[in-house]
Order: structure tokens, then sequence, then C-alpha cells
């Protein structure tokens, strides 16, 4: 069997994270625009991610399906988060998928 490159896994990883929910708005972490990096090294990949606000009370929930998510991919054996607020989010960061689930509207 071949063993992926980090940049497969990278991959990955970024398809699983659309999968997690923010449980409040039923929708993906990549489109929400959460998701700033996904580096994976030796079996362990490091998400920089934000919030959409500071003190979120999921930020918890979010966390632990992130790492089960990530975990569960063959190949990473650990996944640390690196949680960061600049730069800060905004709906700028909104896919256009997100935008029309919203209803936001340019």
């Amino acid at each position: 069997m071949t063993e992926l490159s980090d940049k497969d896994l990278e991959n990955q990883v970024a398809a699983a994270l659309e999968e997690v929910d923010d449980p409040e708005l039923g929708i993906d972490l990549i489109n929400l625009g959460l998701i700033y990096d996904i580096q994976v090294q030796e079996g362990i990949c490091t998400i920089t991610m934000t919030l959409t606000i500071m003190g979120c009370p999921l930020a918890d929930t979010l966390d632990k399906q992130i790492k089960e998510a990530v975990t569960a991919i063959a190949g990473i054996d650990e996944c640390q988060i690196n949680l960061v607020w600049e730069p800060a989010w905004s709906i700028d960061r909104l896919s256009r998928y997100a935008r029309l689930t919203l209803g936001i509207h340019d």
C-alpha cells in the first residue's frame, strides 16, 4: 500500500472538516471560512483556525469534533488546533454556499 503524501493528507483533512458543522449555523467549518490553514507533518495535523466570536460557547464541542474527524484519517495520529484571532473572522470569509444558505445576498 502506498503511503500518502502530507499534501494528500491535508486534502483529506479539508474534506473531513467539510463534514464538521457549526451546531448553531448548520454549515461546515470550511464553508464558514473558519479554517485558515492545514499542515500535516509526520502524522501530526496542525489546524490553524478561528471562531466567529471570542468566547464561543461551542468551542469545546468543535474542538472535540475536529479532532475526532481528523484522527479518523489513516496516516494521522494526532491533531493540534491553533486557535487564532488574527485575522479576525468576518462574513467576507463565507463561501458562496454559506452565503446562500444563510440568506446573505451581496
